[in-house]
């Protein structure tokens, strides 16, 4: 069977997010993708940087941006490994993005918990694509906190 364009780019965040596993940060990555072709890839930096904003979606919506050269991603797709927090679907919501793809719902912070309304009204969300294999790499994190 033929994986789809959003499995494929399910992939590549997936694989942002274990770059994060492996700097202990919270395993969460992004990419952007427009016309086919991804512009963007991020993965959590908060540790990191110190900077509890450095959420893999706001590190890819800026590294977008400046690829495009303008704020708006209206021709772009977004892919994160998790639901978005409440801050990254606002950041979202302001980039304009055409579509918000995500593998794991996030139960406890995800945006859909406050209000869809964060993100742009022409905004399309695609939820549970990879989840498993996305959700499976939190819960092996978060395991090897507790």
């Amino acid at each position: 069977m033929t994986e789809s364009r959003d499995e494929q780019f399910m992939r590549a965040a997936i694989s942002e997010a274990r770059k994060a596993y492996e700097k202990q940060e919270v395993p969460i990555g992004a990419v952007i993708v427009c016309n086919d072709m991804i512009i963007a890839r991020a993965h959590n930096l908060t540790e990191t940087l110190r900077d509890p904003t450095a959420h893999a979606e706001m590190q890819a919506i800026t590294a977008a941006a400046e690829w495009l050269g303008g704020k708006y991603l209206t021709d772009c797709t977004i892919y994160v490994t998790v639901e978005p927090c409440a801050m990254c679907a606002g950041a979202i919501g302001w980039s304009q993005a055409r579509r918000l793809v995500f593998g794991a719902a996030d139960n406890k912070k995800g945006f859909s918990l406050i209000s869809n309304r964060l993100l742009h009204q022409a905004t399309d969300v695609e939820h549970g694509v990879l989840a498993n294999e996305c959700g499976e790499l939190m819960k092996k994190f978060f395991k090897t906190r507790r």
